[in-house]
């Protein structure tokens, strides 16, 4: 565990997690519950680092049955569900506490939303670096590389750390002959 910046407090027996324990993985992912022979086995909950959790009975490691909670309270339903479809694009925020008066964007669930470190992309579980295609944690942990697909849906898809104004280049814009005036 020490090798792969994992933890582990609780019962033991013959030198492997058995009974009730907290197991912490290097990503800051907590499992406390039940083992089994070195496994997850009963009652157990995943506390993620984002807020998130997903409370499960486990067998010899294999989540069983179990539901997910995300960090703002929504809970995951698998049948009907009608958050964050195509009619329904509000934040769970929203849905609950009601749209921000008009002027003031709600750019995330969280208000006000995260500061992104410069030349950065917000990526939901972190920031990410193009740069060095480097995923850490809001609080500065490395995560993860990005690999070349997931590269590209950041950079497509993910809110920035800076403004990019749209609309037409009034440079780019040729003007007409008789727009331009010379004098004589």
């Amino acid at each position: 565990m020490e090798l792969i910046g994992s933890s582990y407090k609780g019962d033991t027996k013959n030198g492997r997690m058995h009974g009730k324990g907290e197991y912490t993985f290097p990503t800051e992912t907590k499992y406390v519950g039940e083992m089994k022979d070195g496994m997850f086995h009963g009652k157990g909950v995943l506390h993620f680092s984002n807020g998130s959790k997903y409370e499960a009975t486990w067998e010899n490691g294999i989540a069983k049955q179990g539901s997910f909670t995300f960090a703002d309270g929504l809970q995951y339903q698998e049948k009907d569900w009608d958050y964050c479809d195509g009619y329904d694009r509000r934040f769970y925020s929203e849905r609950c506490n009601g749209l921000r008066p008009a002027g003031e964007s709600q750019l995330t669930d969280l208000h006000p939303p995260r500061v992104i470190p410069d030349g950065c992309y917000d990526c939901g579980d972190g920031f990410y670096d193009p740069k060095t295609r480097v995923i850490t944690s809001h609080t500065g942990r490395f995560l993860r590389n990005a690999d070349d697909s997931e590269h590209e849906w950041i950079v497509r898809t993910c809110r920035k750390a800076w403004d990019e104004v749209a609309g037409v280049n009034p440079k780019s814009v040729a003007t007409r002959p008789e727009e331009s005036s010379s004098i004589n």
